[in-house]
Protein backbone atom coordinates (compact mmCIF):
# COMPACT_ATOMS: atom_id res chain seq x y z
CA UNK A 1 0.00 0.00 0.00
CA UNK A 2 1.46 3.50 -0.62
CA UNK A 3 2.55 5.76 2.08
CA UNK A 4 0.67 9.26 2.71
CA UNK A 5 3.80 10.82 1.59
CA UNK A 6 2.66 8.81 -1.94
CA UNK A 7 -0.52 9.75 -1.88
CA UNK A 8 0.04 13.08 -1.49
CA UNK A 9 2.26 13.74 -4.35
CA UNK A 10 0.30 11.80 -6.68
CA UNK A 11 -2.91 13.90 -5.68
CA UNK A 12 -0.75 16.79 -6.31
CA UNK A 13 0.42 15.58 -9.75
CA UNK A 14 -3.08 14.82 -10.95
CA UNK A 15 -4.31 18.06 -9.75
CA UNK A 16 -0.97 19.59 -11.73
CA UNK A 17 -2.34 17.49 -15.05
CA UNK A 18 -6.04 19.00 -14.37
CA UNK A 19 -4.88 22.53 -14.60
CA UNK A 20 -3.22 21.36 -17.87
CA UNK A 21 -6.07 19.72 -19.28
CA UNK A 22 -8.36 22.32 -18.09
CA UNK A 23 -6.26 25.27 -19.58
CA UNK A 24 -6.22 23.44 -23.77
CA UNK A 25 -9.71 22.74 -23.08
CA UNK A 26 -10.45 26.61 -23.07
CA UNK A 27 -7.73 27.31 -25.73
CA UNK A 28 -9.06 24.69 -27.93
CA UNK A 29 -12.55 26.44 -27.34
CA UNK A 30 -11.92 30.18 -27.66
CA UNK A 31 -10.05 28.70 -31.15
CA UNK A 32 -13.21 26.06 -32.35
CA UNK A 33 -15.33 29.62 -33.20
CA UNK A 34 -12.98 30.91 -35.28
CA UNK A 35 -11.97 27.78 -36.92
CA UNK A 36 -15.86 26.46 -37.18
CA UNK A 37 -16.54 30.30 -39.01
CA UNK A 38 -13.36 29.84 -41.47
CA UNK A 39 -14.80 26.09 -42.10
CA UNK A 40 -19.00 26.74 -42.86
CA UNK A 41 -17.77 29.58 -45.11
CA UNK A 42 -15.41 27.63 -47.28
CA UNK A 43 -18.61 25.39 -47.88
CA UNK A 44 -20.64 27.47 -50.41
CA UNK A 45 -17.31 28.60 -51.97
CA UNK A 46 -16.01 25.23 -52.78
CA UNK A 47 -19.92 24.01 -53.76
CA UNK A 48 -20.24 26.89 -55.86
CA UNK A 49 -17.08 26.13 -58.17
CA UNK A 50 -18.08 22.82 -58.71
CA UNK A 51 -21.75 23.98 -59.67
CA UNK A 52 -19.88 26.33 -62.06
CA UNK A 53 -17.34 23.59 -63.10
CA UNK A 54 -20.24 21.08 -63.82
CA UNK A 55 -21.93 23.55 -65.73
CA UNK A 56 -19.00 24.15 -68.07
CA UNK A 57 -18.06 20.69 -68.29
CA UNK A 58 -21.52 19.82 -69.28
CA UNK A 59 -20.58 22.52 -72.47
CA UNK A 60 -17.38 20.40 -73.39
CA UNK A 61 -18.91 17.06 -72.94
CA UNK A 62 -15.67 15.07 -72.24
CA UNK A 63 -14.36 15.84 -75.84
CA UNK A 64 -10.81 16.26 -77.09
CA UNK A 65 -11.00 19.72 -75.43
CA UNK A 66 -10.99 18.48 -72.18
CA UNK A 67 -8.20 18.69 -70.07
CA UNK A 68 -6.35 15.79 -69.10
CA UNK A 69 -7.28 16.57 -65.36
CA UNK A 70 -11.19 16.57 -65.80
CA UNK A 71 -10.66 12.97 -67.98
CA UNK A 72 -7.93 11.43 -66.20
CA UNK A 73 -5.16 9.15 -68.17
CA UNK A 74 -8.22 6.71 -69.15
CA UNK A 75 -6.39 4.31 -66.50
CA UNK A 76 -6.86 3.87 -62.84
CA UNK A 77 -4.03 1.38 -62.15
CA UNK A 78 -1.86 4.61 -60.26
CA UNK A 79 -3.60 5.73 -56.87
CA UNK A 80 -2.45 8.74 -55.38
CA UNK A 81 -3.74 9.21 -51.74
CA UNK A 82 -3.31 12.70 -50.01
CA UNK A 83 -3.78 12.49 -46.66
CA UNK A 84 -5.00 15.33 -44.55
CA UNK A 85 -4.40 15.11 -40.53
CA UNK A 86 -3.41 17.38 -37.70
CA UNK A 87 0.21 18.41 -36.61
CA UNK A 88 -0.65 17.66 -32.73
CA UNK A 89 -2.08 14.95 -30.87
CA UNK A 90 -4.27 15.47 -28.13
CA UNK A 91 -7.59 15.47 -29.93
CA UNK A 92 -9.26 11.69 -29.30
CA UNK A 93 -9.44 9.73 -32.40
CA UNK A 94 -9.43 12.50 -34.88
CA UNK A 95 -6.24 11.59 -36.41
CA UNK A 96 -6.40 8.11 -35.76
CA UNK A 97 -9.92 8.00 -37.15
CA UNK A 98 -8.78 9.82 -41.23
CA UNK A 99 -5.78 7.28 -41.02
CA UNK A 100 -7.83 4.48 -40.52
CA UNK A 101 -10.29 5.39 -43.68
CA UNK A 102 -6.69 5.99 -45.70
CA UNK A 103 -5.35 2.79 -44.17
CA UNK A 104 -8.44 0.74 -45.49
CA UNK A 105 -8.50 2.18 -48.56
CA UNK A 106 -4.57 1.34 -49.24
CA UNK A 107 -5.55 -1.87 -48.35
CA UNK A 108 -8.72 -2.26 -50.73
CA UNK A 109 -6.65 -1.34 -53.60
CA UNK A 110 -3.88 -3.14 -52.95
CA UNK A 111 -6.07 -6.75 -52.91
CA UNK A 112 -7.20 -5.14 -56.55
CA UNK A 113 -3.43 -5.28 -57.42
CA UNK A 114 -3.54 -1.50 -57.46
CA UNK A 115 -0.37 0.48 -57.31
CA UNK A 116 -0.72 3.02 -54.64
CA UNK A 117 1.35 6.14 -53.49
CA UNK A 118 0.77 8.47 -50.31
CA UNK A 119 1.36 12.60 -49.43
CA UNK A 120 0.55 13.51 -45.93
CA UNK A 121 -0.42 16.52 -44.74
CA UNK A 122 0.32 16.44 -40.96
CA UNK A 123 2.88 15.23 -38.76
CA UNK A 124 0.13 12.78 -37.24
CA UNK A 125 -1.13 10.92 -40.39
CA UNK A 126 2.81 10.51 -41.33
CA UNK A 127 3.47 8.41 -38.13
CA UNK A 128 0.45 6.66 -38.19
CA UNK A 129 0.70 5.79 -41.74
CA UNK A 130 4.91 5.30 -41.55
CA UNK A 131 4.60 2.23 -39.39
CA UNK A 132 2.69 -0.18 -42.70
CA UNK A 133 3.26 1.95 -45.66
CA UNK A 134 6.35 3.78 -45.35
CA UNK A 135 7.64 2.60 -48.29
CA UNK A 136 4.47 4.20 -50.27
CA UNK A 137 4.80 7.45 -48.72
CA UNK A 138 6.40 10.02 -51.23
CA UNK A 139 6.15 13.24 -49.96
CA UNK A 140 5.20 14.72 -46.42
CA UNK A 141 3.92 18.49 -45.87
CA UNK A 142 4.04 19.99 -42.39
CA UNK A 143 2.54 23.30 -41.66
CA UNK A 144 3.43 22.90 -37.80
CA UNK A 145 5.46 26.07 -38.29
CA UNK A 146 1.73 28.07 -39.78
CA UNK A 147 0.19 30.52 -37.52
CA UNK A 148 -3.09 30.06 -39.48
CA UNK A 149 -3.65 27.54 -42.81
CA UNK A 150 -4.16 30.02 -45.47
CA UNK A 151 -5.15 29.15 -49.09
CA UNK A 152 -1.37 29.93 -49.99
CA UNK A 153 -0.23 26.13 -48.40
CA UNK A 154 -3.52 24.28 -50.05
CA UNK A 155 -2.42 25.66 -53.57
CA UNK A 156 1.43 24.73 -52.55
CA UNK A 157 0.05 21.49 -52.23
CA UNK A 158 -2.64 21.25 -55.47
CA UNK A 159 0.66 22.38 -57.46
CA UNK A 160 2.92 19.41 -56.02
CA UNK A 161 -0.19 16.86 -57.05
CA UNK A 162 -0.76 18.41 -60.56
CA UNK A 163 2.70 18.54 -61.10
CA UNK A 164 3.06 14.80 -60.84
CA UNK A 165 0.31 14.09 -62.62
CA UNK A 166 1.62 15.84 -65.21
CA UNK A 167 4.45 13.63 -64.93
CA UNK A 168 2.58 10.49 -65.26
CA UNK A 169 3.11 9.55 -61.47
CA UNK A 170 -0.57 8.27 -60.72
CA UNK A 171 -4.07 7.95 -62.48
CA UNK A 172 -6.02 8.79 -59.92
CA UNK A 173 -6.19 11.46 -56.92
CA UNK A 174 -8.39 10.69 -53.64
CA UNK A 175 -8.25 13.34 -50.99
CA UNK A 176 -8.64 12.20 -47.30
CA UNK A 177 -9.74 14.62 -44.34
CA UNK A 178 -12.25 14.89 -42.09
CA UNK A 179 -15.84 16.97 -42.50
CA UNK A 180 -17.01 19.04 -39.52
CA UNK A 181 -19.96 18.18 -38.60
CA UNK A 182 -20.09 19.50 -34.44
CA UNK A 183 -17.98 20.06 -31.76
CA UNK A 184 -18.51 15.73 -30.96
CA UNK A 185 -18.78 14.61 -34.41
CA UNK A 186 -16.23 15.05 -37.39
CA UNK A 187 -16.87 12.05 -40.38
CA UNK A 188 -13.76 10.79 -42.18
CA UNK A 189 -14.19 11.78 -45.85
CA UNK A 190 -12.56 10.34 -49.15
CA UNK A 191 -13.02 12.69 -51.95
CA UNK A 192 -12.04 12.08 -55.48
CA UNK A 193 -9.97 15.42 -57.11
CA UNK A 194 -8.25 13.86 -60.16
CA UNK A 195 -10.10 12.74 -62.28
CA UNK A 196 -12.31 15.91 -61.52
CA UNK A 197 -15.31 14.42 -60.22
CA UNK A 198 -17.85 17.16 -61.22
CA UNK A 199 -20.72 17.24 -59.81
CA UNK A 200 -24.39 17.24 -61.58
CA UNK A 201 -25.34 20.48 -62.96
CA UNK A 202 -28.60 20.09 -62.78
CA UNK A 203 -29.53 21.86 -59.55
CA UNK A 204 -27.35 24.79 -61.45
CA UNK A 205 -29.50 24.65 -64.73
CA UNK A 206 -32.69 24.26 -63.04
CA UNK A 207 -31.63 27.87 -60.58
CA UNK A 208 -30.90 29.16 -64.04
CA UNK A 209 -34.05 28.55 -65.62
CA UNK A 210 -32.03 26.47 -68.40
CA UNK A 211 -30.65 29.09 -70.31
CA UNK A 212 -27.53 28.61 -72.37
CA UNK A 213 -24.25 30.15 -72.25
CA UNK A 214 -21.78 31.31 -74.54
CA UNK A 215 -17.74 30.98 -73.08
CA UNK A 216 -15.46 33.49 -74.29
CA UNK A 217 -12.20 32.05 -74.19
CA UNK A 218 -13.52 28.53 -74.99
CA UNK A 219 -14.84 26.23 -72.35
CA UNK A 220 -11.72 23.87 -72.84
CA UNK A 221 -9.50 26.89 -72.06
CA UNK A 222 -11.58 27.75 -69.14
CA UNK A 223 -11.43 24.08 -67.63
CA UNK A 224 -7.69 24.13 -68.00
CA UNK A 225 -7.41 27.26 -65.79
CA UNK A 226 -10.41 26.62 -63.48
CA UNK A 227 -9.70 22.75 -62.75
CA UNK A 228 -6.28 23.51 -60.82
CA UNK A 229 -7.78 26.09 -58.97
CA UNK A 230 -10.95 23.47 -57.86
CA UNK A 231 -8.02 21.24 -56.56
CA UNK A 232 -6.51 24.04 -54.26
CA UNK A 233 -10.16 24.93 -52.74
CA UNK A 234 -10.98 21.92 -52.17
CA UNK A 235 -7.68 21.04 -50.58
CA UNK A 236 -8.25 24.40 -48.41
CA UNK A 237 -11.31 23.21 -47.57
CA UNK A 238 -10.01 20.21 -46.55
CA UNK A 239 -7.34 21.64 -44.44
CA UNK A 240 -10.15 23.90 -43.06
CA UNK A 241 -12.48 21.23 -41.83
CA UNK A 242 -9.52 19.61 -40.27
CA UNK A 243 -8.62 22.80 -38.13
CA UNK A 244 -12.48 22.69 -37.29
CA UNK A 245 -12.68 19.18 -36.20
CA UNK A 246 -9.52 18.71 -34.37
CA UNK A 247 -10.29 21.99 -32.08
CA UNK A 248 -13.70 20.43 -31.81
CA UNK A 249 -12.45 16.83 -30.90
CA UNK A 250 -9.38 18.37 -28.86
CA UNK A 251 -11.84 20.40 -27.08
CA UNK A 252 -14.20 16.96 -26.09
CA UNK A 253 -11.10 14.81 -25.29
CA UNK A 254 -9.94 17.62 -22.42
CA UNK A 255 -13.01 18.01 -21.12
CA UNK A 256 -13.06 14.26 -20.86
CA UNK A 257 -9.66 14.33 -19.44
CA UNK A 258 -10.71 17.04 -17.17
CA UNK A 259 -13.71 15.03 -15.98
CA UNK A 260 -11.95 11.85 -15.41
CA UNK A 261 -9.16 13.63 -13.34
CA UNK A 262 -11.31 15.19 -10.80
CA UNK A 263 -13.25 11.61 -10.42
CA UNK A 264 -9.32 10.53 -9.70
CA UNK A 265 -8.46 13.16 -7.43
CA UNK A 266 -11.76 11.92 -5.25
CA UNK A 267 -10.89 8.23 -5.14
CA UNK A 268 -7.52 9.60 -3.91
CA UNK A 269 -8.13 11.91 -1.69
CA UNK A 270 -10.94 9.15 -0.19
CA UNK A 271 -7.87 6.83 -0.17
CA UNK A 272 -5.89 8.97 1.51
CA UNK A 273 -8.33 9.94 4.23
CA UNK A 274 -8.92 6.51 5.45
CA UNK A 275 -5.53 5.47 5.39
CA UNK A 276 -4.49 8.63 7.50
CA UNK A 277 -7.35 7.65 9.91
CA UNK A 278 -6.21 4.28 10.13
CA UNK A 279 -2.62 5.70 10.99
CA UNK A 280 -4.16 7.84 13.51
CA UNK A 281 -5.96 5.36 15.35
CA UNK A 282 -3.19 3.03 15.25
CA UNK A 283 -1.40 5.41 16.96
CA UNK A 284 -3.69 5.80 19.62
CA UNK A 285 -3.85 2.42 20.22
CA UNK A 286 -0.54 2.29 20.92
CA UNK A 287 -0.52 5.22 23.32
CA UNK A 288 -3.80 4.00 25.22
CA UNK A 289 -2.37 0.31 25.59
CA UNK A 290 1.06 1.86 26.93
CA UNK A 291 -0.90 4.21 29.61
CA UNK A 292 -2.34 0.82 30.68
CA UNK A 293 0.45 -1.02 31.02
CA UNK A 294 1.98 1.71 33.28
Amino acid sequence: MASLKDLRNRIASVKATQKITKAMQMVAAAKLRRAQEAAEAARPYSQRMGAVLANIAQAVGGGGDAPALMTGTGKDDVHLLVVCTAERGLCGGFNSQISRLARDHVRKLQGQGKTVKIITVGKKGYDVLRRDFASLIIDRVELRDAKQVGFVHADMIAKKVITLFNQGGFDVCTLFYSEFKSVISQVPTAQQVIPAAAPSAGADAATSGGAVYEYEPEPGEILGDLIPRNISVQIFRALLENAAGEMGAKMSAMDNATRNAGDMINKLTITYNRQRQAQITKELIEIISGAEAL
